[in-house]
């Protein structure tokens, strides 16, 4: 028994655990997990828990071989909002082969693999995104959409509500779990609400982006709050963003410092050359869901152009000013992904498509010029998708395959549904 294993053990029955959970995500990056006790834990951490496949989305179909969920022991957390007397922790797992070969539906594994590709080459990816989500007070207006449960806007010191301390709240919950927050804020728009996370590698950040959601949702609920990562859940309002920010180190250098304009590197300009160029491509896997089309409009602060700049937010990659030292802050920005991505499989085709541009020294264009823009519905993003051969090299064909079915299953639904904006505007005229 390895001493990682012991540890946890050791932990659980010091801690009095009760149950731990076995995470990990579909296709999707929707949550799933075990639940088990620690009379069953030892051959769960030793041997991972075999199930079927073809009962998760994407995963395998009727008749395949079943796989394993294998926890990550660096993973092992205890969850600070249960009650001690019903003490539950997690752990992440990654899905293998029962032969322990990586399976190739499973997003940890795709993006271990990107990150791997990546540190043969010398390279460690870092990101740190910007969580923008929603509370909501549950009830609804008289179209059925969802009512915030406050009227705040950018930055705003509101008295002590019950906004404001679930936020303060969440913060100090993610604090204890390890997990590093820059800052917390009111955002935009009514019942929008920010974190910034600390920056650092990206599979522990995907992992902790799940990790954010799961703990905004829970406390949200715990007080009679739903919160939401939905892209545009209010039509007259801005959307929620993940704003990414992007750097790669070399050496315990990072890579992205140089002399060109705005201290950047020739790696650094080339790494935005190709997120731009694959832009169209990647944004299936950045912005899945059929709504996250309707945050990237003109006039509300989200990118609709395949451009770069420093402030203009129409752009879909920016330059953000460096404070203190630049060895460190010297990044890039990558706009365009909303929280409800899965952030396994949006950190691995922003890593490829930016890594693409180091190797074919891809031309940066000039600040603001344009050279395309971005898909309009998720059926454009699709076929960008389908017709890129990055796309498929770095997530494979397995994925991509069951990725597209997914979303343009997604797409011809919602082609098919009739709309309160139809009844509103058709009815009285046709």
């Amino acid at each position: 028994m390895s001493n990682q294993v012991n540890y946890v053990l050791r932990t659980v029955e010091e801690r009095g655990i009760r149950f731990v959970q076995l995470w990990f995500t579909d296709v999707l990056g929707r949550h799933k997990a075990f639940h088990v006790t620690p009379a069953e834990l030892a051959d769960a951490l030793d041997d991972g828990m075999t199930f079927d496949g073809s009962a998760i989305d994407g995963f395998s179909r009727a008749g395949e071989s079943d796989v394993l969920a294998r926890p990550d022991l660096t993973t092992f957390q205890i969850l600070p909002f249960y009650d001690e007397r019903e003490a539950v922790a997690r752990v992440f797992c990654d899905i293998t082969h029962l032969d322990g070969s990586p399976f190739e539906g499973c997003p940890r594994q795709q993006l271990r693999r990107v990150l791997t590709a990546a540190h043969q080459e010398g390279y460690t990816f870092y990101v740190a995104p910007e969580m923008e989500f929603f509370y909501f007070s549950g009830e609804t207006g008289p179209l059925g959409q969802p009512q915030p449960i406050d009227y705040g806007s950018y930055f705003d010191l509101l008295p002590d509500d019950a906004a404001s301390q679930l936020r303060r709240s969440t913060v100090l919950t993610l604090e204890e779990m390890g997990i590093g927050v820059e800052h917390a804020q009111h955002e935009d728009a009514p019942g929008q609400h920010e974190i910034d996370l600390r920056y650092t590698d990206a599979l522990t950040m995907a992992d902790t982006v799940m990790s954010v959601r799961h703990v905004v949702k829970e406390l949200a609920r715990r007080r009679g709050v739903t919160a939401s990562f939905m892209p545009k859940p209010l039509a007259d309002q801005q959307g929620s963003g993940m704003h990414t920010h992007l750097s790669l180190w070399r050496d315990d250098q990072n890579a992205f410092v140089g002399d060109g304009p705005y201290g950047l590197s020739d790696t650094a300009r080339h790494f935005l050359a190709g997120l731009l160029h694959h832009a169209p491509a990647i944004t299936a896997v950045t912005n899945q869901w059929v709504n996250s089309y309707k945050r990237l409009v003109p006039g509300h602060e989200a990118p609709v152009d395949v451009s770069w700049a420093r402030h203009d937010p129409s752009a879909v990659a920016r330059i953000p000013s460096v404070k203190g030292d630049f060895t460190e802050s010297t990044r890039l920005e990558y706009r365009a992904p909303d929280p409800a991505a899965n952030p396994y499989l949006a950190f691995a085709v922003m890593l490829a498509a930016g890594l693409d541009g180091v190797r074919q020294s891809r031309d940066l264009v000039a600040e603001g010029e344009r050279v395309g823009k971005l898909p309009r519905s998720l059926a454009d993003a699709c076929d960008a998708m389908d017709a890129s051969p990055l796309m498929h090299e770095t997530l494979g064909s397995h994925l991509v395959e069951w990725f597209l079915r997914n979303k343009r299953e997604e797409w011809s639904a919602y082609r098919r549904e009739v709309t309160p904006f139809e009844w509103s505007r058709y009815l009285p005229l046709l």
